[in-house]
């Protein structure tokens, strides 16, 4: 069993106003942080995707033992960034992580990487949230997502089995707006 790590940072951050990936946390960035947790899970690839900001992550962020892909359409959302990585991927499954969600447990990206399913998901205590993952049978399907909310619109359309792996807490908090950013830091505090 081979899994690729796919962190998706290509987002413009337009409800945000400022470059999101490098917001500062943890005394780096906020895609440091993140690129750091997939780093400590020990997948056998690892993949991030850049579209806005990408020169200033490029110069910013440390991507070392981390394949870039750059998503010239990533105004169109993250289905976009998924459907530009997934030729790229030759592993047999792909755990698909969110570059502004650092506070998603490596043990569960572990747990949720040997779902037998095609799809497998976490199941928080206030619904479900990534990491998610996603097996051979469904790249096909990855491959032509479009939008923002594609990837939750195939995982809830019936099209392959999905499995829920029970996760601890809430759903961490992934930073789309300045109210978020802030919650994420408060969380980081308590």
């Amino acid at each position: 069993m081979t899994v690729t790590g796919l962190v998706l940072a290509a987002g413009g951050s337009r409800r945000l106003g400022a470059a999101k990936q490098l917001l500062p946390f943890r005394g780096r960035t906020l895609l440091d942080a993140t690129l750091d947790m997939a780093r400590s899970c020990h997948l056998d690839d690892l993949v991030v995707t850049l579209g806005g900001s990408a020169a200033e992550i490029r110069d910013t962020v440390d991507l070392s033992g981390v394949r870039v892909i750059e998503n010239p359409s990533f105004a169109d959302g993250c289905g976009s960034s998924i459907r530009s990585a997934i030729p790229h991927i030759d592993t047999d499954r792909v755990v698909l992580l969110l570059g502004d969600q650092p506070m998603v447990s490596p043990f569960d990206v572990r747990r949720v990487a040997l779902v037998d399913a095609p799809i497998g998901v976490c199941r928080y205590a206030d619904g479900l949230g990534h990491p998610f993952l996603f097996r051979r049978p469904v790249y096909d399907d990855l491959s032509t997502l479009h939008g923002d909310k594609a990837v939750w619109k195939l995982l809830h359309s019936g099209k392959h089995p999905v499995t829920e792996i029970a996760t601890a807490g809430t759903v961490p908090v992934d930073v789309d707006t300045q109210e978020d950013y802030e919650r994420l830091l408060a969380n980081e505090e308590s």
